[in-house]
């Protein structure tokens, strides 16, 4: 037979407690973090706000004190959490950690507390810091510990052609040491020091490029009339020479073999000195042209040639073009390519 309906109502009320009961046992809970709940490492399921909000700062917020030291080459910096003025908003992530362990209504969360059911939800710590320090430690871990390669380079002497050997540089890593910063700066999980990872730079230019480069290298000593040959920066032969006389000296610096020529003319240059000769072409070869056998033509009608003249070597005797004696001109002369430089001192 159908229940009375004194007993519906008695079914009713205790339905209607029962509702009211579950809602209040789950507003009392209000405040409280689902098991399973954790901020950043911290596990703080179970807790009340001022628990958690405690717990965070005791295990997470305390150890980020601990200043943050970059080791690199045996050297140490530091950077502390005032000066990275690390920062983090409690209440917001206690907030934060209420809010996901109570996701899911009413049902779903007195279905988790009765079975034993864990939320399982990791809530990233909100907390922050000063990039601007981040990027002025990496900044003081790399101009200490960097060092810049050096390139092998050919430094010129009046007897000598030398290099200067190459060297290599090293350096850190900076977009990777700027990310182990910041990643540590916010992690209170592990040791708080980092080892910036160094690696080496190899120069642009070493000596077997330079020894390349330059095949062949001429140097004219004017001060003592001696003109060296170097193949691949080695110095091979060294020739006895006349240079400019006083007024019309041979021009110093470096230049370069510009062009080549067997018995070549004389282009008499327009000067004083040439007298009724200015300004024409004397052929190869013939007795009144200077140039002997061989020419090398290094800069605005200066060259090195042979000369019969052989008692002008060892003194200032030319119009400016560097005298050989013409065996010694004919031998160098297939040994230098156009474009050798000649250093003239």
């Amino acid at each position: 037979m159908p229940p009375k309906p004194t007993t519906l109502i008695a079914m009713a009320a205790v339905a209607l407690a029962g509702i009211a009961g579950l809602f209040a046992w789950d507003a009392s809970r209000g405040d409280v973090i689902a098991d399973g709940v954790r901020i950043g490492p911290v596990d703080v399921g179970g807790l009340s706000r001022n628990e958690a909000r405690a717990r965070v700062h005791e295990r997470l917020l305390k150890p980020l004190n601990t200043p943050l030291v970059v080791t690199a080459d045996d050297r140490t910096f530091k950077l502390t959490a005032r000066e990275a003025r690390i920062h983090a908003n409690l209440d917001v992530m206690v907030d934060d950690a209420i809010e996901r362990g109570r996701s899911g209504g009413i049902l779903a969360r007195t279905w988790r507390a009765i079975s034993g059911q864990e939320a399982q939800a990791r809530l990233a710590p909100d907390i922050e810091y000063s990039r601007d320090a981040v990027r002025r430690l990496v900044d003081r871990v790399r101009v200490a510990v960097n060092h810049e390669a050096v390139d092998a380079k050919v430094d010129f002497s009046p007897d000598s052609v030398a290099i200067r050997q190459a060297r290599t540089g090293r350096a850190i890593d900076a977009t990777q040491l700027r990310k182990d910063v910041q990643t540590a700066l916010v992690s209170a999980v592990g040791d708080r020091t980092i080892t910036a990872s160094l690696h080496t730079v190899e120069p642009k230019v070493s000596g077997d490029d330079l020894a390349k480069r330059y095949p062949v290298v001429l140097a004219v000593d004017r001060g003592n009339f001696r003109i060296s040959l170097f193949k691949k920066l080695k110095k091979v032969r060294a020739y006895p020479i006349a240079v400019g006389q006083v007024g019309l000296e041979t021009p110093a610096g470096l230049y370069k073999i510009q062009n080549k020529a067997i018995n070549p003319a004389w282009h008499v240059p327009d000067s004083d000195w040439a007298g009724k000769l200015a300004g024409t072409v004397i052929p190869g070869g013939a007795p009144n042209n200077p140039l002997k056998a061989r020419w090398l033509g290094v800069y605005d009608g200066v060259g090195v040639h042979g000369t019969d003249a052989r008692g002008s070597i060892g003194s200032n005797a030319s119009h400016g073009c560097i005298r050989m004696l013409i065996e010694d001109v004919e031998a160098l002369y297939d040994q230098v390519p156009i474009g050798t430089p000649i250093y003239i001192h």
